[in-house]
This record gives structure tokens, C-alpha cells and sequence, in this order.
């Protein structure tokens, strides 16, 4: 287990400069200054950010024991709100709690959004996919009586829960998930087509063909007859912690956490298969030796654990104005290093990967507001960060 149960890391400088940043591959770094974006706010273990697309220059918070908070997007903002209490339903501990939230692209005028959260069941741990609405008398206050399930599966232990979320322009709700957890993927989820865990999936949610969603009909196993999960859009995945579409280019990107070798970075397709448990990045795993390849998709980058990275936390393309020098690149952290990487590709093909802030400290999650100005959170200090000029 290495993320949510690291408490290392010591201290966060509130102003990093990095005016000498290091190279992570050929290329000079950028410099960066990260502050702090909300400085009279602090959150409780802060997994996720994002903002609902309304217009109303606002942003919400998840916090990993079972609250969403909402707060105006504005440095000197003082205070939160709550606008969803879900602790006696969440399962927190570890790496499980409540982990990705999603507003419905018409979320102005349905006031749908998407939770993906842990619960117990007759003892036994699940993710639970849910859609909730707003209240109708208070945009600042979600409706608890609105929960609507769209499905579970099995969790077999707490960790490697995957838990990002985000709709597509297609819109689409694509979902990651982890391996189940444990070590080495024991059941080898990844592989197995049959299995919810290791995966991207993606679903209608509009749909009412399997209940309250339905299935995509360009789906990779749409209507097949093997067994497969028809909600599989790819597999192969250790656990994909954060997932992001670029807003310019509608490329899917995921950090996949290592097993105790290497990081890796993926741009995700249909119908690919990312390795694991196969290969651990581009090292065969298991088997050692003669692993295959053919069919597999190798990582956009990885990076050895040698030099420090042992949790790695997907980022954004960044869009934003604040950092010109930043656009277009791949914007990532490490949650164990407290490094911040930005990646220039090509074509799908990494160009260099720049150490752009170090220090950082456990960077759980990124997000962006309605701006495309990108936002980290903290999960040690519970603080929100953003990217400034030096």
C-alpha cells in the first residue's frame, strides 16, 4: 500500500521556487513557482477538485472520509460549504473512501452529478457508482434523498480502488478502477475481461438498457457472448490513479501506480491493453521472463522507482494562462516524491519530461476550473495549490 497510508514527506513549503529545477530525461525544466491557491481555506484529506461547468466560477472538493465541499473560486474566499455529507455511507480507510465526482455535462439544467465512493455491504467492501442532484431550492446544497445506484462490484481489499471519473465529449462516463489490491494482482484482474477491477470503463448514462445506465454501442465488448464486461473500454491496469481528458485534443491520459519498479504515464484507447499483470510498465512481471507483447500498449513514459517516484498521481494537459511555458505538456505529480513533472509529447510519443517543483508533498489528486487553470491537492496539509509564473 503506498498511497493515503505514507505520513513521510515532512513539511510543505507554501512558495516553492524552482529556479534549477532538474531534468527527468533530456531537455531543460521550466520554472515554476507553486502557492497556494486558497489560503484562508483547509480541507480534510482533499482526494479531488473539479468545478461543474455552470458558469458559476465555482469549484468543489472531495474529502476522502464522505464530504464534497463548494467554495467560490477566488483567492481570498474564507469559507466552504458542504454541499454533500456521505460519511455514514463511505467505507474510509487507507486508500478507500469516496473518490471521484463527476458533473453531468447538462449538469446546468439536470443537475446530475456522479460519485464513485467505498462501502460495506453485509460486511463485505464495494465501490458504488451513484448519481445524486442538486436541491432544487439551494444550487449550494446537493439532495442526500436524490441517490440514484448505477452499479457495484466487489471490492476485494482497500486498496488499488482506481476512482477517477470524468465524461467525455462524447458524453460518456469513463471510470477507472484498480486491480482490487493485495500484491502482484493475485486473482489477475487486469487481464481477466470478465472483471470490473484494472480497468477504464465507460458507460451511458443516459441509458436505462442495463437499469439505470446503459452501454455504448461502440463499446469494445458491446454485445458480445463470451461473458465479457460489455462496460470495459480498457484493461490491463494496476491502479489508475487519476484520469484526464485534454480539452484540445480529447485524449484520454492515466497515471497507473507501479507495483516496486516503475511509474507509468498511458494514453488510453479503446480496446487497449496495458500490460498488467503481465508486465509491470516495460518490464515483464509475471511471467519474469517471456511475458509477450504483442497487443500490449507500453506506457508514454515510465519512471523508475530507483529515483524516488512510488506513487504516481495523473495530472492535466495544461490549458490554462497562468504558465505559458506549460502549454500543450502533460502537467503530473508523485504523491511519494512531492515532485511535479511536465511532459512534452509528440504524435503520442514523449518528446522530454521536465521536474518542473519539488517539495510539493503528497499531491493526491489535480483539477482545473472552468479556466483550465490547474489546481493540486494536498492530502498531507489538506491545502489547494496552484501554478503561478516565478
Amino acid at each position: 500500500m503506498k498511497r493515503f497510508v505514507i505520513n513521510g514527506l515532512a513539511g510543505l513549503a507554501l512558495l516553492i521556487t524552482c529556479n534549477a529545477s532538474k531534468p527527468h530525461g533530456p531537455g531543460a525544466a521550466a520554472t515554476v513557482k507553486v502557492v497556494e491557491a486558497f489560503p484562508k481555506l483547509h480541507f480534510d484529506l482533499p482526494v479531488d477538485l473539479t468545478h461543474a461547468n455552470d458558469g458559476t466560477n465555482r469549484l468543489f472538493v472531495l474529502e476522502q472520509e464522505g464530504t464534497i465541499r463548494v467554495f467560490e473560486n477566488a483567492s481570498t474566499t474564507s469559507s466552504s460549504k458542504v454541499f454533500l455529507d456521505i460519511k455514514k455511507l463511505v467505507s474510509y480507510g487507507g486508500e478507500a473512501g469516496l473518490l471521484g465526482l463527476a458533473f453531468h455535462p447538462d449538469y446546468k439544467n439536470n443537475g446530475y452529478f456522479f460519485l464513485n465512493y467505498m462501502t460495506k455491504v453485509s460486511g463485505k467492501l464495494e465501490t458504488a457508482i451513484v448519481r445524486y442532484k442538486v436541491s432544487a431550492s439551494d444550487p449550494s446544497q446537493a439532495d442526500p434523498a436524490s441517490a440514484t445506484v448505477l452499479f457495484t462490484f466487489d471490492q476485494p481489499y482497500d486498496n488499488h480502488n482506481g476512482g477517477g471519473m470524468k465524461f467525455g465529449k462524447d458524453g460518456y462516463l469513463y471510470i477507472s478502477t484498480g486491480d482490487g489490491g493485495s500484491w502482484g494482482d493475485p486473482s489477475n484482474n487486469g487481464q481477466n475481461k470478465n472483471a470490473w477491477l484494472g480497468k477504464i470503463l465507460r458507460v451511458d448514462v443516459n441509458s436505462k438498457t442495463k437499469g439505470n445506465y446503459g452501454i455504448p454501442a461502440d463499446n469494445p465488448f458491446a454485445g458480445n457472448k463470451e461473458g465479457y464486461r460489455e462496460e470495459i473500454y480498457a484493461y490491463g491496469l494496476r491502479n489508475p490513479w487519476r484520469i484526464s481528458f485534454d480539452d484540445v485534443t480529447n485524449t484520454l491520459w492515466a497515471g497507473d501506480v507501479g507495483q516496486n519498479k516503475r511509474e507509468e504515464i498511458d494514453i488510453i484507447v479503446k480496446g487497449g491493453n496495458y500490460g498488467w499483470r503481465l508486465k509491470e510498465s516495460i518490464d515483464c512481471y509475471n511471467p519474469k521472463r517471456d511475458c509477450g507483447g504483442e497487443g500490449l500498449i507500453d506506457p508514454v513514459i515510465d519512471l523508475p522507482q530507483a529515483n524516488g517516484e512510488h506513487s504516481i498521481t495523473g495530472g492535466f494537459v495544461y490549458r490554462g494562462k497562468a504558465v505559458p511555458s506549460l502549454e500543450g505538456k502533460y502537467v503530473f505529480g508523485d504523491y511519494v516524491s512531492g515532485r511535479l513533472f511536465a511532459l512534452e509529447t509528440k504524435n503520442g510519443k514523449a518528446v522530454q519530461n521536465n521536474i518542473i517543483a519539488e517539495g510539493v508533498g503528497q499531491i493526491s489528486a489535480f483539477g482545473t476550473d472552468q479556466s483550465h487553470e490547474l489546481y493540486i491537492c494536498n492530502h498531507g496539509t489538506g491545502k489547494i495549490m496552484k501554478l503561478t509564473q516565478p
